[in-house]
């Protein structure tokens, strides 16, 4: 664990991982390949107190008993924000790169190797693969936003927990654009959105305001907080339109 990206991360942070790597490398013996940081705690977005670890493991093989032994273990590791991992072995791991694009590539080139070989061996994703998905995510994302909209009362309160949650799901969507349409992709998520406006031509000034809210920089009150909702909303279907005007005249 010397990945210069780890010396950005809380000691408590470096600690906990360090300790969930030699525990779970004894929990699953020889068939650990690879055990691999992703997300944000692997692009330098970590926001410690608010972001999760996300962790993927490579194993030679997936049996039933290895699972249910890490599920009582992972209890533990809960606790400290350690998402319960993705399990795959080589062969999964070669499918998801056709089969979601999107992610593959994220995690592809934002990871960071905790122990084992690096698993992703550079091969290529299909762009055209990539552009369906970055449309069909985002539609989805707003479809499952107004239904959750609708099942939280629409109070202020399931807004406050929706909108950086639809924002967290888009954002891959933004970089997978793009890499599709070959534009330098900024570092980080407070560098990105400034740029979508120009970049993807939409009004991005609602998304920019719910990453500043999910960071604690602003905190809208009880008036302002629909009318957020409500800008956001407007800013997720614009970016749909966007997004099938540019496919429909090959851009993507």
């Amino acid at each position: 664990m010397t990945h210069a990206l780890l010396e950005t991360l809380p000691d408590e942070v470096r600690q906990t991982l360090r300790s969930y790597v030699k525990d779970t490398a004894t929990l699953f013996g020889g068939v650990v390949q690879s055990i691999v940081l992703y997300g944000s705690a692997a692009r330098g977005d970590y926001l410690p107190g608010r972001s999760n670890l996300n962790v993927m493991m490579v194993l030679a093989t997936l049996e039933l008993d290895g699972l249910k032994r890490y599920a009582k273990a992972h209890r533990r590791w809960s606790a400290e924000r350690i998402v319960v991992p993705l399990f795959l072995t080589e062969s999964d791991l070669d499918i998801s790169r056709e089969l979601y694009p999107l992610e593959y590539v994220e995690m592809q080139e934002h990871h960071v190797v905790l122990a084992g070989r690096d698993p992703f061996a550079g091969q290529p994703v299909d762009l055209g693969r990539m552009a369906m998905q970055c449309e069909q995510e985002i539609h989805g994302n707003l479809l499952r936003l107004r239904q959750r909209f609708v099942e939280g009362g629409g109070t202020i309160e399931a807004i406050g927990i929706l909108l950086p949650l639809s924002l967290t799901a888009l954002l891959p969507c933004l970089r997978g654009l793009y890499r599709v349409l070959r534009a330098p992709i900024p570092s980080a998520a407070d560098l990105l959105l400034p740029d979508v406006s120009a970049t993807l031509q939409v009004d991005a000034a609602a998304l920019q305001d719910v990453w500043n809210f999910k960071r604690g920089v602003i905190s809208p009150g009880p008036m302002e907080m629909p009318r957020l909702f409500e800008r956001y909303v407007s800013a997720l279907e614009q970016l749909m339109r966007r997004v099938k005007t540019m496919r429909a005249e090959g851009r993507l």
